[in-house]
């Protein structure tokens, strides 16, 4: 493709298929895997939080690995695709045993989810890396870059948000709701099938678009060698803004999905048919992010946009829980208003949402920014450093979440309707406190990001012309 090629609308969507299986696991994870191990299994949240932070940090480190070996990968289909087709089944097989601990002690159940966590979080990234990677392969736009990136957002979030549907909807329908393990085989049999070939569509979908000989492998022998060059392309100045920016912004997100379902069960006291509209609602706000974005782009660029959207989201999510802490909130704390929490909501999370687009497009920007200064194009090692960077910051969210629920007294087997009101003001006020910090410093950060749309096009520009005289 060319830097000015408008890509065909089967393409995006096909591209974006594959992001189904990242949006299902982070509903896994940020959503169900600290309540099912704590009031299903019964392990403290605090010690299921830390166990999760410290099975993500873990994980983590193998994603530089994931995308370095993607982009020194040679093959008559290309350098992701091999990735993408032998990671497919495993994964599905090791999001079933995550939610299927054998009976054994406590210890053991908390080994058990340590490193299935690990294996799962670590073939999605053999799924997500390779497949994300392939955006600045594709096309070196700057605003066709955003428009491919929206379509991935719209289908991670369409697949967490279905399963999270199913969920609400038919698998914990019980009188135990998300406390009933039975409902927790039904959730994981379905994720894994609909991860499994939601990654093999997408790669079969792109292969004749994608599939051609990859080209020679970055020379250098020795793992020392390896080591400098990604130390040197990690070292870049708009990359190192950009990540630092995200992580407060993805410590926000790993908090508020750790804590949605208890926010939702018993500080908003949702009944089960309300869960499902909260589902809808959620994915009415990517729709919304999914056409506001590339017109807001345009006008303000990727880096002003998303921090706009950003102090947007930051706004109308403390704004909610301040009104609950003043009394604010029509019916709380007994019978809390569900339009009240849906209009702030509807603003915040479309705002959020739209930021993590644009953020991501971004990172596909930096790419040529590397290649200018080193003479390397790194996209896998890149995409690899942004979600190391995102795993951590999902785990330390879940461990702060963990805490919060700890600071609050939070009960343990707690029933709707019957948690003290101090209880639930700690857990508003608590929650607050730390999304307006971390989103504060994010916003702070992501002012420094070096790269606007008239740089990355003169960019382009030498990069073709010395292209040209080299052949």
């Amino acid at each position: 493709m060319t830097a000015t090629a408008r890509l065909p609308r089967s393409l995006k969507v096909i591209h974006g298929l594959g992001s189904v299986a990242y949006g299902i696991k982070d509903n896994g994870f940020s959503v169900f895997l600290l309540i099912f191990y704590n009031q299903v299994l019964g392990i403290d949240a605090g010690i299921v939080g830390t166990v999760i932070m410290a099975a993500l940090i873990f994980d983590a480190f193998a994603d530089p690995i994931i995308g370095e070996l993607s982009d020194r990968t040679q093959s008559k289909w290309g350098r992701r695709l091999p990735w993408l087709y032998a990671s497919a089944i495993p994964l599905g097989v090791i999001w079933m045993l995550l939610w299927h601990p054998p009976e054994m002690d406590q210890t053991g159940t908390i080994i058990w989810l340590f490193c299935t966590a690990v294996l799962a979080r670590t073939l999605v990234s053999m799924c997500e890396v390779p497949s994300i990677a392939l955006v600045p392969e594709i096309t070196a736009d700057y605003d066709e870059r955003t428009r491919l990136m929206r379509y991935r957002f719209l289908f991670g979030w369409a697949g967490g948000l279905l399963i999270l549907i199913f969920a609400y909807g038919i698998f914990f329908t019980g009188p135990k709701g998300v406390s009933d393990p039975v409902g927790y085989d039904a959730y994981s049999l379905c994720g894994a099938l609909m991860m499994t070939g939601a990654v093999l569509i997408s790669a079969l979908g792109q292969h004749k678009w994608v599939a051609t000989q990859s080209p020679p492998a970055p020379r250098g022998a020795g793992l020392r060698h390896a080591l400098t060059e990604v130390k040197a392309t990690l070292s870049n100045r708009a990359f190192l803004w950009l990540t630092s920016a995200a992580l407060f912004g993805l410590i926000n997100q790993g908090i508020t999905f750790a804590l949605s379902n208890y926010q939702l069960a018993f500080l908003w006291q949702l009944e089960q048919m309300q869960m499902l509209y909260y589902a809808l609602m959620l994915f009415g706000t990517v729709i919304v992010a999914f056409v506001v974005v590339p017109p807001l782009s345009g006008r303000l660029g990727k880096k002003n946009a998303a921090i706009l959207l950003a102090i947007i989201s930051l706004t109308f999510n403390s704004a909610m829980y301040l009104g609950w802490l003043l009394d604010l909130v029509p019916g709380a704390p007994d019978n809390p208003s569900i339009l009240y929490m849906f209009s702030f909501l509807i603003v915040s999370n479309g705002a959020a949402v739209g930021m993590m687009m644009l953020t991501s497009s971004m990172m596909a920007d930096v790419v040529e920014a590397s290649q200018q200064e080193t003479g390397r194009r790194s996209e896998g090692l890149f995409f690899a450093g942004y979600f190391f960077m995102q795993k951590c910051a999902v785990g330390i969210g879940t461990f702060f979440a963990g805490m919060i629920l700890t600071f609050a007294n939070f009960p343990q087997e707690a029933v709707p309707g019957k948690v003290n009101a101090a209880v639930l003001d700690g857990l508003a006020l608590y929650y607050m406190v730390a999304l307006a910090t971390l989103g504060i410093i994010g916003i702070s950060i992501l002012r420094h990001f070096p790269i606007s749309r008239e740089s990355h096009n003169e960019r382009l520009r030498v990069l073709n012309s010395k292209a040209e005289s080299a052949s």
